[in-house]
């Protein structure tokens, strides 16, 4: 009886895979080589404090933040990323011991630096500092995370590391950045910008209400609250660099964006999938393929594009490695693209593909049954099944249902809507995580 209570336990845990580059350990298998197909790891550390609610992908590092405000990381820690105290890779998860005093709401995981925020507005970063992406004045690599002290009298809600520059957004709308400019990335002047080691303000946006910020390679990118996105720095295809914020495309509204070395993917609340750039090795995408939205354009002349092979799909989670991308469906399928050669697209094999393809996670995982989050490193990809989704429906006279929906730790939360074909995302009580549900799978 144990035996099956403890079985069954198991089988409501959290699951994790991973696959593409593994050379520095940052697939969490406990090996040192490329996986061409997703591995289900086994992270005992990660089991028993909490369930994960977000990872942070870099060059070769893992950041993973749980629900109750812990930090683990693991992969490449040549630099002090890994903010363990020293500069050595690690094979296994370990926690960032000097973040225990401190609830953390955020992490940011760039090429070879790191970034935390608390729930308090405390901005920490680590690793390497050559570029002055940490922020802290110098030019010195940390190994174990230090408070930004250029924030000590504001409060800061996220940050974004990239290749060699950070972005951060504070409470109150505010963009700062610090590290490499010499794309225009920083925002912070017309003229070319070697480095900076201090944060600036990023100009443009000061009549913008920001909600969240993306940063890889030397782009950068920000959403305002009704949906416009604004990019700098490195132009998409060919396009001019822009050192300033650029509205792109005022007739787009998006809620999520996912910055690749040269493309960003962008998804909007229809759940709709657009693409600037992406022909780099045309690996990303079939341009012959890819129809141009009205042939939309921004200000530096990058073109818009709908992503092939998704007619009718409706997308719900997007992420991008230096040169794929990852994305979840309504109905739970995990799809990738892109560069293929260290087996980050999952397929089996090392093949780019220049159209979506699916991802199997196992033989006896039924994606449907399960909305996923992937997260994408430079040449690597994660999965996470967020949680357990149970849901009770009870139809009411106008025509609107009501649902429940439970996580694992049973709390719950009751929805009343007027279209049920909507997908929602729910914020458990006291956990920092959301869950992501469909209502016509359950219907």
């Amino acid at each position: 009886m144990e035996e099956a209570k403890r079985d069954e336990e198991e089988s409501k845990q959290q699951q994790i895979w991973s696959w593409g580059a593994g050379t520095e350990g940052q697939l969490g298998t406990g090996k040192l080589e490329d996986e061409y197909l997703p591995q289900l790891l086994h992270l005992p550390i990660l089991s028993s404090t909490g369930r994960i609610s977000t990872l942070a992908c870099g060059g070769a590092h893992v950041i993973a933040l749980t629900s109750g405000g812990r930090v683990f990381s693991w992969g490449r820690g040549t630099t002090g990323q890994l903010g363990h105290g020293e500069m050595l890779n690690s094979l296994h998860p370990k926690p960032v011991t000097s973040l225990q005093s401190y609830f953390i709401t955020h992490v940011s995981a760039g090429w070879s630096h790191s970034g935390f925020v608390s729930d308090i507005g405390c901005l920490f970063t680590c690793g390497d500092g050559s570029f002055g992406q940490l922020g802290h004045g110098d030019y010195m690599a940390q190994s174990t995370p230090v408070k930004v002290n250029y924030f000590a009298d504001k409060f800061v809600i996220q940050i974004a590391c990239a290749l060699r520059h950070s972005l951060v957004l504070l409470r109150g709308d505010q963009v700062y950045g610090f590290g490499s400019g010499k794309r225009g990335q920083l925002g912070i002047s017309r003229d070319k910008i070697k480095s900076v080691n201090l944060p600036q303000v990023t100009c443009g946006l000061e009549d913008v209400e920001i909600v969240s910020i993306n940063a890889n390679g030397d782009h950068s990118a920000a959403i305002s609250a009704d949906g416009h996105l604004y990019t700098w720095g490195r132009g998409f295809t060919g396009a001019s660099d822009a050192n300033f914020p650029q509205l792109s495309l005022s007739s787009l509204r998006c809620t999520e964006a996912a910055l690749g070395w040269n493309h960003i993917l962008l998804l909007t609340g229809d759940g709709e999938l657009f693409m600037f750039g992406g022909n780099y090795h045309g690996a990303l995408c079939d341009l012959e393929k890819m129809s141009a939205v009205k042939h939309l354009s921004d200000s530096s002349g990058a073109v818009l594009n709908k992503v092939s092979g998704l007619d009718g799909v409706k997308v719900m989670k997007i992420a991008a490695g230096a040169e794929h991308s990852a994305i979840v469906t309504v109905d739970g399928a995990i799809k990738t693209w892109g560069w293929g050669e260290h087996g980050q697209l999952g397929l089996g094999n090392t093949d780019d593909q220049t159209i979506p393809q699916t991802v199997s996670l196992g033989p006896d995982i039924q994606n449907e049954e399960a909305f996923f989050n992937v997260y994408c490193g430079s040449g690597f990809t994660f999965a996470i099944s967020p949680h357990e989704v149970l849901s009770t429906v009870e139809y009411r006279s106008q025509g609107s249902v009501e649902f429940v929906v439970r996580s694992q730790s049973s709390n719950s939360v009751t929805y009343s809507v007027e279209k049920p074909e909507t997908t929602y995302s729910a914020r458990m009580p006291n956990e920092k995580s959301q869950i992501y549900f469909n209502t016509e799978t359950i219907l």
